[in-house]
């Protein structure tokens, strides 16, 4: 299969569709700017915000009143730009994102507390502010009205279009993105999917520039990429897409094709929560199986779209892993474009490598803005727009966890493999063998004991993480595997405990005073890069946030994989926390939280 790219979206700082993006790339105009739309405190940072309030953004999209999410927002503006490119209807959406509508969450978890009637609790939930995106995507015949009106409320998709499509949303932080695009991949070649939207969005929210800013990873300025002197990142917000369909479909319909998709690979750090590894080891196994699913040598790639931060650590592992596969006097030509729009977490995946495609289709490397001295170790980028043809780029996006993914974006088709989808056997499955939270005791001695995790490690994860690694830990001895091929996580709500700790904290301390590490341990992702760590698995890594689906999202990608001969052992983790605060909140709708830690193994 030759999978090709027929439509892209792009929203971020520096425009709010792809002719603005792509002029102010080429006039080297960055959208770093003050604060004006985020209400924090803390005026004192830069961000990548889009131009566009709230109000703004539904009166574009023309919506109404009803409570959206505005990384939802984004997510239309930029998914409806795809499609009208692509000119197609689809049978896919995945947009991976973290924040979800925390947003929505801030503004009314005090009316909460205050005994207000609170309506938007479920759209926290990142699974919901997907289907939110969906809800507003046109799906039918794509036809001249739509390209004339793309905004209007008659192109919303009717209930028997939304059933019929497959909806996901990949949660591993900052490569969120990238997975979405990358499982889009797979289901195209397992022939799940026929044609598909993939990327992701992301806001701002409080919640969201307060953690980073508990890291002291943010610059007060803004941010200079691989420069000696960089001192973080800028935090953005924005939405990036990709339609991408068999090339065979996309010639027999009379598509214009944008460049294809010639290889993939997720790899786990597996070092550190929220730090890089110094050598990049999970960047650089990324960027090989990337390059090796292609059948390219590192010689063949003409520019690289880092992930590029801009914090000490990301650039001194992004250029240790770099330069380790391409040696240092064969580096291809690199740039960082978030010193263009900004850190847009979840998003970047899809925003960069929508840019990577505008860049092919245009001939040129984005400038490296603000780049001025050298450093021993760091790669020297490129620092101004240069203007030549583009066969094959690769672009990186790591998450929190090291969850490291790289896409190899080409100008001409590259051929991969098809495969049958087959059902997986389950050799184990651990169903919370410790019973309920009074006998965390006998966990916690169970893990300590077993030299999985410290004490003082254990002591720092909640009841239901330390329950969750336990029933790992138990599930792998049994099936006599140390080393998983996959390390993958279903969970509805994430890590809540953490969460709701973090917020409640900001909210009382007025975003004063607030420590690190309950928003460390928020992501999504935390339980299963946490697995990667404690074993020192360097394989693929995952997590789905799909409501009650998740585990269904879950299982998709294993098969997939497994189909393809990526993978053959996979350990499949369930997860969600109890709040009494959220509970009560959600009784009120007729949803509860439960408890949930599982472990299963399932080999090919």
């Amino acid at each position: 299969m030759r999978i090709a790219i027929t439509g892209i979206g792009i929203v971020s700082a520096i425009g709010c569709n792809c002719a603005e993006t792509l002029q102010a790339l080429l006039e080297q105009r960055s959208g770093i700017a003050p604060m004006r739309y985020l209400h924090s405190v803390h005026t004192e940072y830069p961000v990548g915000e889009v131009k566009l309030s709230n109000d703004e953004l539904r009166q574009r999209l023309g919506l109404g009143n009803e409570p959206i999410p505005r990384t939802s927002l984004l997510g239309i503006m930029a998914a409806r730009e795809a499609i009208l490119m692509s000119q197609a209807p689809y049978d896919t959406f995945i947009s991976g994102t973290t924040v979800g509508g925390m947003d929505l969450t801030e503004q009314h978890w005090n009316d909460y507390h205050n005994g207000k009637s609170v309506n938007t609790i479920p759209l926290h939930e990142a699974g919901e502010t997907t289907k939110a995106i969906l809800y507003h995507l046109p799906n039918d015949q794509i036809n001249e009205q739509m390209v004339n009106d793309p905004y209007g409320e008659a192109n919303c998709m009717n209930e028997v279009n939304k059933e019929m499509v497959n909806v996901i949303t990949p949660s591993t932080a900052c490569s969120s993105a990238l997975n979405a695009i990358m499982l889009g991949c797979d289901m195209l070649r397992t022939g799940q999917a026929k044609r598909a939207i993939v990327g992701g969005a992301e806001s701002l929210s409080l919640f969201h520039f307060n953690g980073f800013r508990t890291l002291m990873i943010m610059d007060r300025q803004p941010c200079r990429p691989f420069d000696a002197n960089r001192n973080g990142l800028n935090l953005g917000e924005g939405a990036g897409y990709l339609v991408i369909e068999n090339e065979a479909d996309a010639i027999a319909r009379g598509a214009k094709i944008l460049g294809y998709i010639g290889g993939y690979a997720n790899a786990c750090d597996a070092f550190h929560q929220t730090a890089s590894s110094p050598e990049g080891e999970g960047a650089y196994l990324a960027m090989k199986g990337a390059l090796d699913m292609a059948g390219l040598q590192p010689s063949d790639i003409d520019y690289i779209n880092a992930h590029g931060t801009a914090t000490p650590n990301n650039d001194a592992s992004e250029s240790a892993s770099v330069t380790r596969l391409f040696g240092v006097c064969k580096l291809p030509a690199i740039s960082s474009t978030k010193a263009f729009t900004g850190h847009t977490t979840s998003a970047s995946g899809g925003i960069e490598a929508a840019i990577c495609v505008l860049a092919m289709n245009h001939g040129f490397i984005p400038a490296n803005l603000r780049w001025q001295q050298s450093a021993e170790g760091l790669i020297a980028p490129v620092t101004q727009t240069r203007h030549q043809p583009l066969h094959h780029v690769l672009c990186n996006a790591f998450g929190f966890g090291g969850n490291d993914s790289s896409l190899l974006l080409s100008d001409h088709a590259i051929d991969l493999s098809e495969a049958t989808l087959e059902e997986p056997r389950s050799l184990q499955m651990v169903n919370e063998p410790y019973g309920e939270a009074d006998r965390m005791n006998e966990v916690n001695k169970e893990m300590v004991n077993g030299q999985m995790v410290s004490a003082a490690e254990a002591r720092r994860m909640t009841p239901q993480m330390r329950q969750l690694v336990s029933a790992a830990r138990q599930a792998l001895q049994d099936a006599e595997i140390e080393q998983p091929d996959a390390i993958v996580c279903a969970t509805q709500w994430g890590c809540m405990l953490q969460s709701m700790r973090f917020l409640q904290d900001m909210i009382d301390t007025h975003e004063k005073e607030l420590k690190p590490t309950p928003f460390i341990q928020s992501t999504h992702n935390t339980v299963a890069s946490l697995m990667a760590i404690l074993t020192n698995n360097h394989g693929y890594n995952a997590t789905y946030s799909q409501g009650k689906q998740s585990l269904a999202c879950a299982m998709t990608d294993i098969r997939s994989q497994m189909a393809l001969g990526r993978i053959h052992s996979a350990l499949v983790l369930e997860f969600d926390e109890q709040v009494d605060a959220w509970d009560e909140v959600l009784a009120l709708i007729g949803e509860r939280t439960h408890n949930v830690a599982r472990a299963h193994v399932y080999l090919k």
